[in-house]
């Protein structure tokens, strides 16, 4: 934008668009903000002028957004929160915060923390939300970079510069079964890991899954390749394969599916899961957000 575009865009704009964009209907953003829905209406002309783009078509089940208006949800969540934060004087007050953080993580890393983090949100800041996706590598950082991910979390090996990382576990990989497997029974050794049927995951959010993603079979027997860690535990608990995941995810899991847990020497490296944010970025809502994340890893 340049400079005149932007001192067209003052508060009401911002606050109008988030309730369009949150509610689909003017109506209903109107009885939000406290004010008529002609001034909503005439808001919203303003917003097209602005944004050259119709933002918000009409259809019979209310207000459908445009691509161009989904691009910019995001970063008008983001302008809308940090402008409360500039005027606040008490910084971030979950009780009270509408806000709808953006995360990203590892997929075992959302199954291993969404329940806790749930009922923090629940508990302590009952009018926000988060939105979990399971994106990973350079896209989630480049989303993080743009301002439309708050937090991202997951194993990294390194970092490019802009960012600024917090260990929150190390983690290390297991074989799990079902309960009443007829061959495992506590313990594995590496022939019988190999020779009974393996279900595998492969990396997604990144690449697809493919023929070279299949471990070599004259190593171990792989009866089937999948994109989520919890479909490989369901298929594990129902049948006799096996498979190899993080553990505290099969730690999480193996009461509710009914499986067995055998660490062995051979079923991976330790690994080490870290919380990444944007560094020289001071956001107090994403400092609550990063606590309750420490909360639900522990």
């Amino acid at each position: 934008m340049n400079i005149n575009d932007i001192r067209k865009l003052d508060g009401n704009l911002l606050l109008v668009f988030r309730e369009l964009a949150r509610t689909r209907r003017t109506t209903e953003a109107a009885r939000r903000l406290g004010v008529t829905q002609s001034t909503i209406s005439h808001t919203l002309a303003r917003l097209r002028d602005l944004f050259g783009d119709p933002l918000f078509v009409r259809r019979s089940h209310g207000l459908e957004p445009t691509r161009r208006a989904l691009e910019l949800m995001p970063r008008i969540e983001t302008l809308v929160d940090l402008a409360g934060a500039v005027v606040s004087r008490d910084g971030f007050d979950p009780a009270l915060s509408e806000r709808r953080f953006r995360m990203a993580a590892a997929e075992f890393v959302g199954a291993l923390i969404g329940g806790p983090l749930v009922e923090t949100f629940r508990r302590d800041a009952p009018r926000a939300s988060f939105a979990l996706d399971f994106l990973q590598g350079g896209t989630s950082l480049e989303e993080l970079r743009r301002g439309e991910i708050d937090l991202v979390v997951g194993e990294f090996l390194r970092l490019p510069p802009g960012f600024v990382t917090e260990r929150l576990y190390d983690d290390r990989y297991c074989i799990v079964a079902r309960k009443r497997h007829p061959v495992v029974k506590g313990t594995i050794d590496r022939r019988t890991y190999a020779r009974l049927p393996n279900v595998f995951v492969g990396r997604s959010g990144e690449t697809g899954i493919t023929a070279a993603t299949i471990p070599d079979a004259a190593l171990v027997s792989t009866v089937a390749l999948v994109p989520r860690w919890l479909t490989a535990l369901a298929m594990v608990s129902t049948s006799d394969a096996i498979a190899t995941c993080p553990r505290r995810l099969a730690e999480r899991m193996a009461g509710i599916l009914g499986l067995q847990i055998v660490d062995a020497d051979f079923s991976g490296p330790r690994f080490t899961v870290s919380a990444v944010r944007r560094a020289r970025h001071a956001d107090a809502g994403v400092d609550w957000l990063l606590s309750a994340v420490r909360r639900a890893v522990r």
